[in-house]
This record gives C-alpha cells, structure tokens and sequence, in this order.
C-alpha cells in the first residue's frame, strides 16, 4: 500500500481569533458548562459563526433560491485538487491570465494558494479573486473554489465573484492555510456540517497525497 501523507489546511477556532473584518459579532465564544473537577465531564458550548475559520459558503448565502448547506452534493467537498501558486500577484485580483496556464480539469477541486496570510488582525488588501476569474472558473466545470483568505473577493458592491461561482453550483472554500503547502494535485476533502437551511459551515479542510 502506497502511504499517505496528510496535510491540514484549517485555521485553529478559538477565542480571538482572525475573523471578517475585525467584527466582534463573528469573533467565536467557547463557554466551558462543565468540568471533570465539578461535574462527571468536561464540557463546553461553542458560539460560532457559520463562516468563522476555514469555512464554505452555500449557494443561498448570496442566491435567495441557492441551495442550502444541507442540500449540496458531498461530492462537492472531496476530490481531485489542484493547488495553484498565485504567489506572484500583488495588490490586485486573480483574472483570468492568471488561470489559464494551470492544468484546471473539469471536475477539479481548485486551490487558489497567494501571498495572503492567516492573522489575527483583518487584511483588508487581501489578494482575491476577481469577476473574470470566476467566470473562467465557473466555464471549466470545477467542482468547488478555495482561498487562503477570508474572503474570496473585495470591494464588489454587488458581489459578483460569489454570485457568479455560487450561481453555477460551486461552493466557495475560504479561510484556508496554506503556507506549507507546495503548488500541484492532492486530493481534498473538507465536509461541512449538516446544518438544516444553513448558508455556510465552518469545515476541517484536508489535502491528502498519495
């Protein structure tokens, strides 16, 4: 049997973490209800956002008839990947230009690795993705897009990157950390939870290679 090596690529969820815009309302809360030294187990109650940390966004977080979390395809969230080295873009978008001399294969998951970093403190410069490119996603038939980013555009008023991607049926992955993380194939897997009517999870996102 071949081995397998497995790589995390999930933010670490935990009070004061990095979050949209530096907005307290989305910052996690973790309450601990119980206690070995009080009760009969430690337990505890998280109060989170469905797009704290690595995340994706369902089709209705920006589509009032999108589907919701709980009606995707799992088949959406685990397959062939390709890694994308978009290091070299500074202070603009990923176009189009930018994708297409990658080997981006109908049924890809597709992996957008930039200069942004995971901080506890919001970037509101981050690299993202812009129109055309997610119209050029969108026409290779990818399964799912994701950003080591917190978000995946910027400054679009009627957020069209999301719209486009989601409106094609292609859930956006956000909040990846994918600083040890080398450019080319893996297979991905990153399951959300099954939340009923949910327009979002938060997932533990994995790139395995064989």
């Amino acid at each position: 049997m071949k081995q397998m090596k497995i790589y995390d690529i999930s933010i670490e969820i935990r009070e004061g973490m990095g979050v949209w815009k530096d907005k307290d309302s989305k910052r996690p809360k973790i309450e601990i209800t119980s206690t070995l030294k009080t009760g009969n187990a430690n337990e505890s109650r998280l109060h989170v956002d469905a797009h704290t940390g690595t995340h994706v966004d369902a089709p209705f977080h920006f589509l009032q008839d999108g589907k919701k979390i709980d009606a995707v395809a799992l088949n959406r969230f685990l397959g062939e990947c390709v890694v994308v080295d978009l290091a070299k873009i500074k202070n603009r978008g990923i176009e189009k230009k930018d994708l297409v001399k990658p080997k981006i294969r109908k049924n890809d998951i597709v992996i957008l690795k930039t200069l942004n970093k995971y901080k506890e403190t919001f970037d509101f410069n981050f690299v993202y993705l812009t129109e055309g490119g997610a119209e050029f996603l969108a026409s290779k038939k990818i399964k799912a897009v994701g950003i080591n980013a917190l978000g995946i555009e910027r400054n679009q008023p009627k957020y069209n990157t999301h719209k486009i991607l989601l409106g094609n049926g292609i859930p956006i992955i956000e909040g990846l950390e994918l600083s040890k993380i080398k450019s080319g194939r893996y297979f991905f897997i990153g399951l959300p939870l099954k939340i009923k009517n949910g327009d979002g999870s938060p997932i533990r996102a994995i790139l395995v290679r064989f």
